[in-house]
């Protein structure tokens, strides 16, 4: 995860030391991304609007490490591929997968935001059909914000560095600080504040105290939601400074910690979420009590 990289810098980043690392993690969140995903979709009591959103933050995580372990592998073994043209849309898909996963949980605030604040009113809103639109409509976004990386020549081939736009096109990276960080996180903060002045409201009124079971469950699936996306955040927060500074060392933090951010992300989803932390802990325990049984067996 990377917004821009300065060519004139004292530290440079050691990508023999960085990418590996960031890989290793990405692959363990691979792994773990897999499972939730298998749970979610062989158990049918799990196919909610909620989980539906689960998913899609899932891919999204999945597609930001599998597009990063693809870039870092040009980088440290397909040294041959000198083309701007190929580096243009590595650029691209490395930028798309970054805003995938940011957009993704400004959906899930927005579902947060139907089911808490315009149930009364709108809903349809909460339907599954509402939200696959949701869903639609975020994916064409994700796909066309990061469309300058192609459409222009500010990323070309650099030898042992990645596939970003430098910082010296400062009109392009400054589309890239507000189209991919500061707008999503802006409205997640507004959408935020709308649902806390609705939960606060709504505790004064006789009305919201006779549907307590379902306002407490939404507002539990928000605060997941929240907890989920600040651990996202608090590893790309080396990143974001980096951007301010232009201090290469954060950067080389930053490579390593976003990865980690996302395989913890997906732990804290594990435990958070407590149907899946049953069926994930009942997945694994199935896995060792049958083992029990065939010993048993062949000693008798």
């Amino acid at each position: 995860m990377n917004l821009s990289t300065s060519e004139a810098t004292t530290f440079k980043t050691d990508y023999s030391v960085t990418a590996p690392l960031s890989m290793a993690f990405g692959v363990t969140s691979i792994i773990i991304t897999s499972y939730i995903l298998i749970i979610i979709l062989s158990t049918k009591q799990l196919y909610t609007v909620t989980r539906l959103l689960t998913c899609n933050t899932c891919l999204a995580s999945m597609l930001y490490c599998v597009v990063q372990f693809i870039n870092y592998i040009h980088l440290l073994v397909i040294k041959w591929d000198t083309s701007d043209e190929s580096c243009r849309w590595r650029g691209y898909f490395g930028y798309m997968s970054m805003v995938s996963f940011v957009y993704s949980y400004l959906l899930q605030v927005i579902s947060r935001f139907f089911f808490i604040v315009l149930w009364n009113r709108y809903r349809w809103l909460t339907s599954y059909k509402a939200h696959f639109y949701v869903i639609l409509f975020g994916w064409i976004v994700i796909l066309t914000v990061p469309l300058p990386a192609i459409l222009t020549t500010d990323i070309h081939f650099r030898p042992g560095e990645l596939c970003w736009v430098a910082s010296k096109y400062e009109l392009h990276t400054y589309y890239i600080i507000v189209a991919y960080y500061v707008i999503p996180i802006l409205s997640i903060v507004i959408f935020n504040v709308l649902i806390f002045i609705r939960i606060y409201q709504s505790r004064k009124t006789s009305v919201a105290r006779s549907r307590t079971g379902k306002r407490d469950r939404d507002y539990e699936i928000f605060r997941n939601v929240m907890i989920s996306f600040s651990v996202y955040f608090l590893g790309g927060l080396p990143i974001i400074i980096h951007m301010l500074v232009d201090v290469e060392l954060l950067y080389s933090i930053g490579v390593v910690s976003v990865t980690f951010a996302v395989s913890m992300e997906k732990l804290v989803i594990i435990y958070l979420d407590r149907d899946i932390r049953i069926l994930f802990r009942n997945f694994f325990c199935q896995k060792k009590t049958q083992v029990v049984p065939m010993t048993v067996f062949t000693v008798r």
